[in-house]
Order: structure tokens, then C-alpha cells, then sequence
């Protein structure tokens, strides 16, 4: 899996579990949107400062997870579609 701080963005306090817990390789934002499937993690201020790219369903459900067990929810968890650009959308509840 590839992931991606976005600039500008101010990473939430619990990014360093993220990237405690997943095996992630760091990649440019682009190279990150081209994987398979995307999940997206709000920060405090609502705003989407990470990207996690997986090529597979199999690594994304691994990243789905994982983010759960950070005790971290899915904003769309019942939505087929993507929403801004991505598969799922990770933060504090």
C-alpha cells in the first residue's frame, strides 16, 4: 500500500498509530490516487490530510481493518459510491 500526506494539511494527533500499524510505502499524492482503491483520514478539522492507496480488495480491507481497530470510523461505511475521490473516508468519532 502507498500513502500520502497531503500539502498544506495538518496531520490529526493520531496519525503516528497509522502509521504505526500499516505497512505503508510513501508515494507522491498522484501515484497514490492511481492504486485501486483509496481511503481518505480527516483530521480534527474535518479535512482529509492523508491518502492510503491499495491495489487490491484484499490490501485495502487489511488498511479498513486495521484503521478500525484505531477505534476510527468510516464515513462511508454505507455508501457505494466514492466521495472526494475516495473509497473510504477515516476519523474520530
Amino acid at each position: 500500500m502507498k500513502t500520502s500526506l497531503l500539502d498544506g494539511k495538518k496531520p490529526a494527533k493520531f496519525d503516528k498509530h497509522i502509521i504505526g500499524n500499516l505497512l505503508l510505502d510513501v508515494a507522491p499524492p498522484d501515484e497514490v490516487r492511481q492504486e485501486a482503491l483509496i481511503v481518505g483520514v480527516r483530521n480534527e478539522d474535518g479535512e482529509i490530510y492523508r491518502l492510503i492507496g491499495a491495489s487490491t480488495h484484499r490490501s485495502f480491507m487489511n488498511a479498513v481493518e486495521e484503521l478500525f481497530d484505531l477505534d476510527l470510523v468510516d464515513e462511508l461505511e454505507d455508501v457505494d459510491d466514492p466521495v472526494e475521490g475516495c473509497d473510504a473516508i477515516f476519523r474520530e468519532e
